[in-house]
């Protein structure tokens, strides 16, 4: 079986992935997660993800890490023997996003990085997790270990992304769409969009689930990316 190749959302550690990362290995999968904290530029990323990956590889990105992981398969879908997308967009920001990313970035650059995550956190979850003070905990850590500096980088990268739709149709490895039914940041109709595009790809809703499913759902998004790996 193929390496496994796993990219974070944005302000996101490899505590993204947890619960995946622990369930694969006792499976036998290799399981790296890449580097989305160093560079300012999609292609920058992704450059640096196929620098330091196998030769050929499964690949999962999660919002901002989707972004990365179609970036990936226009420089080298021969590499990428599966796909999965989840809670991400093929689209670029509409101008309402673009402001609202230009408004974190200043508050950054102005030393109160602090008050990002707690804005959105109710924003990456479902809306029945608003109270969940374990899972709350999670993404503020992931976020201060993230740093403001990284953060930065992390949303000039995301400003100047591309549109993908175009590049969908093109994607021939097996491919699966995920999506929180509950994510207000990227929605199913985005991974519908998706799922339309990518010859062949399957689609898959998370119930109870908001933008962060591996954590919302992990059972769930386990076992989904169990029937992607199974040969």
């Amino acid at each position: 079986m193929d390496p496994l190749v796993l990219v974070p959302g944005l302000l996101c550690t490899e505590a993204l992935y947890t619960p995946q990362i622990a369930a694969l290995a006792a499976d036998g999968i290799s399981v790296a997660v890449a580097d989305h904290r160093s560079d300012d530029t999609v292609a920058a990323i992704a450059t640096r993800l196929l620098a330091e990956a196998p030769a050929r590889f499964a690949l999962a990105g999660l919002s901002m890490g989707g972004y990365v992981a179609m970036e990936v398969m226009r420089r080298a879908p021969e590499r990428v023997s599966r796909l999965m997308l989840l809670d991400t967009t093929a689209r670029a920001d509409l101008p309402e996003q673009t402001e609202n990313r230009r408004r974190q970035i200043s508050l950054a650059e102005a030393g109160k990085f602090d008050q990002v995550a707690p804005a959105l956190y109710p924003l990456f979850v479902h809306e029945n997790r608003l109270e969940d003070a374990a899972l709350r905990n999670i993404v503020l850590q992931m976020a201060e270990a993230t740093g403001a500096q990284a953060f930065i980088r992390q949303q000039q990268a995301i400003l100047a992304r591309p549109d993908s739709r175009p590049d969908l149709p093109s994607f021939s490895c097996p491919t699966t769409v995920v999506v929180g039914a509950g994510d207000r940041l990227t929605p199913p109709d985005r991974a519908r969009e998706m799922n339309e595009l990518i010859p062949g790809a399957r689609l898959e809703t998370v119930v109870g689930a908001g933008h962060l499913p591996t954590l919302e759902a992990p059972d769930a998004v386990t076992k989904l990316m169990r029937d992607w790996l199974a040969p």
